[in-house]
């Protein structure tokens, strides 16, 4: 019976690092510990989990709930979903990274509760954050802020960014927490709060909803097309067969052509299979990936009236076989 699993829940605002921290965690798993890794997409294409693959996995177990359901832990998606990678990964520590449009302060809340309790040993809470966004006056979305003086650690990325008065007056707005400065994402993973656990036990929750079959293309032009309508900011997505191959170059016009408030993907391109995570004035740097399962992009956006036109327009980059 699983019982007492340290928990780590990673939140903070979009575009913070998140999964640039989860990556650098996954590269200092120590050869002893079997880890479980849940990852909450805020769109229904998911992304994350496709980027994380192109890291060594060996030893650990990732699963993802698409779609936003980490704000509703206490209903059927997230019971599945966790009581299922539970079951599988048996984890000696388990992680969970958060929208970052979710409400942080209210997971780690009910993650303290039933039917949790005694299966998961809650660490404190750690927050990522953006210190070139906060230096230069990004306000924190309400949830996050909310989130914030939970925090026991405070991740300041993109500290290369920073000034030394910036960097100053950032370690004096987070006074009361532990902060840490790192640069991608990077950080020991020793520096991670611990708490205190006492033995119990509890039952993992049963899962009942069906495993999801993987797709089977027909054609390689078949697109599939996903969106999140409920409020704004709106995610919208598309995946497309494996054999779809778009033009590097033209892919990247498209993306810096494009308005978008986040940008992720992972496409077969005429240069080999390449991964790219964007915030808005960044330049593509493009990753080779792994990832031969296929295409993947998603996109969060202000408003969805022009998504035909964007979908048009990323059909113009992709090549006909």
């Amino acid at each position: 019976m699983l019982s007492q699993i340290p928990t780590h829940l990673l939140a903070g605002p979009l575009g913070a690092g998140k999964t640039s921290l989860l990556m650098s965690l996954m590269r200092q798993k120590p050869e002893r510990e079997h880890w479980a890794i849940l990852i909450n997409e805020f769109g229904q294409i998911g992304l994350d989990l496709a980027l994380l693959t192109s890291e060594q996995t060996d030893g650990i177990s990732l699963s993802e709930i698409p779609g936003g359901c980490l704000c509703c832990v206490n209903g059927l998606p997230f019971q599945v979903g966790l009581g299922r990678l539970l079951r599988n990964a048996k984890p000696d520590r388990l992680f969970i990274e958060a929208s970052g449009l979710g409400h942080p302060a209210k997971l780690l809340e009910q993650l303290g509760q039933s039917p949790w309790v005694g299966v998961l040993a809650l660490q404190p809470l750690v927050m990522v954050v953006d210190g070139a966004a906060l230096a230069s006056g990004a306000p924190l979305a309400d949830s996050q802020q909310q989130a914030l003086p939970l925090a026991s650690l405070v991740v300041c990325n993109k500290a290369d960014k920073l000034s030394s008065h910036a960097a100053e007056a950032l370690q004096q707005r987070f006074s009361t927490q532990q902060l840490r400065f790192t640069r991608q994402g990077y950080l020991d993973w020793q520096h991670l709060p611990q708490a205190e656990t006492e033995l119990a036990t509890a039952r993992v929750p049963e899962a009942t909803a069906a495993t999801e079959l993987p797709t089977l293309w027909l054609e390689h032009t078949n697109w599939i097309r996903s969106h999140q309508l409920q409020r704004a900011p709106y995610s919208l997505g598309w995946r497309m067969s494996p054999t779809q191959r778009f033009s590097l170059t033209q892919l990247e016009h498209w993306l810096t052509s494009s308005q978008w408030q986040r940008a992720k993907g992972i496409v077969n391109t005429d240069q080999g299979w390449k991964a790219f995570n964007l915030l808005p004035d960044t330049k593509p740097a493009w990753q080779d990936s792994p990832w031969r399962q296929d295409n993947r992009i998603e996109l969060i956006v202000a408003d969805v009236d022009n998504a035909n036109v964007l979908e048009h327009s990323l059909r113009q980059v992709a090549l006909s076989q």
